[in-house]
């Protein structure tokens, strides 16, 4: 049995039932509004942020103190010499289980493949660190379809008889997965 929606219009307001769903437009009449991926990655895993955590890095769970978790305002960063502006798409204050310290989480989503995206993660890290002198755990999300290469983890800073910087991050590439059938909530509904 199809259902039939009903209701009392108010005045002026011509009240429409439909025993199946309504008609759909020939796709050239539909107004398309392009999702802002990003607005809803950020919503969604900050809805499920113990969840994601738990999922994809259940070591962390150790470790964490899932009710401390406060989610910072965006950090804004600007590059003087290029005139770049980036801010963090998210970032947590954790307490650290059982003790009075604090550290930061700090997850991107990278969207499109980026020269040098690495040394962007260390710059995010150094200010994060410089600013509330508490330890950070970047996290990165690789959502891009093309290339579907390993993106890098890590940022170096090296001459050839001394390693200055070996900065890692963790990461996460479904841009590897030929499918994008996911299991988290958060992931499956961003990408």
């Amino acid at each position: 049995m199809t259902g039939l929606i009903s209701f009392k219009p108010t005045e002026g307001v011509e009240a429409i039932g439909y025993s199946q769903a309504p008609p759909i437009p020939p796709h050239d009449q539909c107004l398309m509004t392009p999702i802002d991926h990003d607005r809803l990655f950020k919503e969604l895993l900050s809805t499920f942020f113990v969840e994601f955590l738990d999922l994809f890095l259940p070591e962390m769970m150790q470790y964490l103190e899932p009710s401390s978790i406060t989610f910072l305002d965006k950090e804004v960063f600007t590059d003087v010499t290029a005139g770049d502006r980036y801010e963090t798409d998210l970032l947590a204050q954790v307490q650290f289980q059982g003790q009075p310290s604090f550290f930061l989480i700090h997850v991107e989503n990278q969207a499109t493949a980026q020269p040098e995206f690495g040394k962007r993660m260390f710059r995010y890290f150094a200010r994060l660190y410089e600013k509330y002198d508490y330890p950070v755990y970047p996290i990165v999300v690789f959502s891009y379809d093309q290339p579907r290469v390993p993106a890098p983890s890590q940022f170096r800073v090296e001459f050839p008889d001394f390693a200055v910087l070996n900065f890692n991050y963790y990461q996460m590439s479904i841009n590897l997965s030929g499918q994008r059938q996911l299991t988290c909530p958060v992931l499956s509904v961003c990408f």
